[in-house]
């Protein structure tokens, strides 16, 4: 129930989450882990994530920059020319498009060429992709990426009075310095009377003169008690840091591509120690703190500036600076994430932890232990599956969804005919609609006559809208609307003649839930708001479709507007 009760906003989309939805992996890039190089170019970019669209993606994720363990950063302009051609295309065929970004300047290049959701790696610590998104309606991934995720904490300097300062800091050095030499002479009387007489002192830089150890190696000189000590891990960030590549990101210190390369050294070193544990995995409550904490904080962040509740999802950001029993602690902890109240993304698609846990070393093999752990967040209410083998998952996810998950949803299906018995090819396309599996014909409106539309040089059509229940998924159920076409007759051939004469025309109009893009399916329909041979059958079957229709989205048009005006009424179903 909670599953069902939420909802994700981005731009003129709303998606509900009755069934999980599927976003299908893009990368436009040379370099990424699993897929690099092969949609580097613009033309099979383009072509691939329209065929995962076919294949049921519900949301295309376009990247231009890896972010792969010891990934190179990418400049900002050249990220921008690899996606935005992408993003223009996908959104131009009614896709649900997020840009995979952690730059203000592509996410606001990529808005503006139709994407709908601004998918930040970062988490939104850069306060220009707050200050932007919250202008913005476009929905949001805030996502865990390790360390780099936690923003640094600012104090409060306070200055004292630099007198009474100075006075106190001598004071204190010099009470140090008494301590110290005091608690030296002992020690050094009882290693002159095991060792004999000391070796001769050596001066450090400063004119400080230090004894020699016995064997010849001098103690290192005391830090100065009053120079700030840089902590390790900002020595080690900086240690770490490399000069960018000329198309690298302008940052000098990259610090997101200096913890992957962190990660990517910790797994390749990585060796059992002999030390005992009493546990195969790690207390998950310090790790879930870390974890939600900053997704909450973060999610916070954006409410305060006036990003909506409905637009937010999170994401735990598995393989981004954690271990393999961290990302499997915490996606273990799916329920608890889930319960913070927004959508969930579970984004594991051949990761490192799921090559460790399937013993499968090729990150490309992966896919069948990816589903593995897919399955197992969806049963704990993950909401949003990103994976790289769409097609696969797809199946995958229909299968299981449709024995664990019984949800009849209501659909409309537009029914038409102008060659042969028409009326008859309408009765019969009714009776092999209700043979579909999972699926009932629930109620029909009347037949009616209308003018042709489009190709008006044609004999006048018979039209009908049939509702049903069904518990397919859109595509599949479209391809049983298919089967029907051509068992009755319809040539969908290229050499048929486009909106020409046919013996049925079968449409899905709409289905509760349920949006799409792509080539092979738009829904709602995309063309139900100029079909007077679509809206008017309607009207036997719900009350004000035009209002519907645009509470939907869709545009609609005033009856006198529309094409294939209904001229008659030719009986019932």
């Amino acid at each position: 129930m909670a599953n069902d009760s939420k909802t994700w906003r981005c731009r003129k989309y709303e998606l509900s989450f009755d069934r999980p939805r599927i976003m299908g992996v893009l990368n436009v890039t040379p370099d990424s882990f699993s897929d690099g190089g092969e949609h580097f170019d613009q033309d099979a970019a383009i072509e691939y994530g329209l065929a995962m669209l076919d294949a049921g993606a519900d949301i295309i994720d376009v990247g231009g920059e890896s972010t792969r363990p010891g990934f190179t950063p990418v400049n900002p302009d050249e990220e921008a020319r690899r996606v935005l051609p992408v993003v223009r295309a996908l959104a131009k065929e009614g896709a649900i498009v997020s840009i995979d970004t952690r730059h203000v300047a592509v996410a606001k290049a990529a808005v503006r060429c139709g994407a709908s959701i601004v998918n930040d790696v970062t988490g939104f610590t850069d306060p220009k992709m707050v200050e932007f998104v919250k202008t913005s309606t476009c929905g949001v991934i805030v996502m865990h990426a390790g360390e780099v995720a936690a923003p640094a904490r600012t104090h409060a300097t306070v200055q004292l009075d630099t007198s009474a300062a100075a006075f106190v800091a001598e004071k204190a050095r010099e009470a140090a310095a008494e301590a110290a030499r005091e608690a030296e002479k002992p020690a050094r009387r009882r290693r002159g009377k095991l060792l004999g007489e000391p070796k001769a002192e050596a001066k450090l830089p400063g004119g400080v003169v230090q004894p020699s150890l016995p064997f010849g190696e001098p103690e290192p000189a005391p830090e100065p008690v009053d120079e700030p000590e840089t902590p390790a891990a900002e020595q080690a960030t900086a240690a770490e840091t490399v000069a960018p590549a000329p198309e690298a990101a302008s940052e000098s210190n990259d610090h997101l591509a200096a913890m992957m390369r962190r990660s990517a050294r910790r797994e390749e070193a990585y060796v059992p120690t002999s030390q005992l544990r009493r546990f195969t995995l790690p207390d998950s409550a310090p790790i879930m703190r870390r974890v939600m904490g900053f997704l909450s904080d973060q999610a916070r962040t954006l409410i305060h500036a006036g990003v909506s509740r409905d637009r937010i999802c999170i994401d735990p950001g598995p393989g981004f600076g954690k271990t393999a029993n961290e990302d499997i602690v915490i996606q273990r902890e799916t329920a608890k994430m889930a319960s913070l109240g927004y959508p969930l993304m579970c984004a594991v698609s051949r990761k490192r932890f799921v090559g460790a846990v399937s013993g499968v070393t090729e990150a490309a093999a992966r896919d069948a232990a990816t589903f593995g752990v897919c399955l197992g967040a969806i049963q704990a209410g993950a909401n949003i599956v990103r994976v790289h083998d769409v097609t696969g998952f797809a199946q995958f996810l229909n299968g299981y969804w449709a024995v664990a998950k019984p949800q009849p949803r209501r659909a409309f299906v537009a029914v038409g005919s102008n060659l042969g018995h028409r009326c008859d090819n309408i009765r019969a396309a009714r009776d092999m609609i209700a043979e579909i599996p999972l699926t009932c014909v629930s109620n029909c409106s009347r037949i009616y006559e209308s003018e042709p539309a489009y190709e008006t040089r044609q004999d006048a059509f018979a039209n009908a809208v049939i509702e049903i229940k069904t518990e397919l998924a859109p595509l599949v159920l479209l391809d049983e609307l298919m089967k029907i076409e051509a068992e009755l007759g319809r040539d969908r051939s290229k050499k048929a003649k486009v909106n020409g004469p046919r013996t049925i025309d079968l449409d899905l109009l709409w289905m509760d839930g349920e949006i799409h893009g792509g080539k092979k399916l738009r829904l709602p329909h995309p063309l139900i708001g100029e079909r007077d041979f679509v809206l008017v059958p309607l009207e036997d079957l719900m009350h004000d479709p035009a209002r519907f229709f645009r509470y939907n989205g869709v545009e609609v048009k005033e009856p006198e507007d529309r094409v294939g005006h209904i001229v008659g009424e030719l009986g019932r179903m």
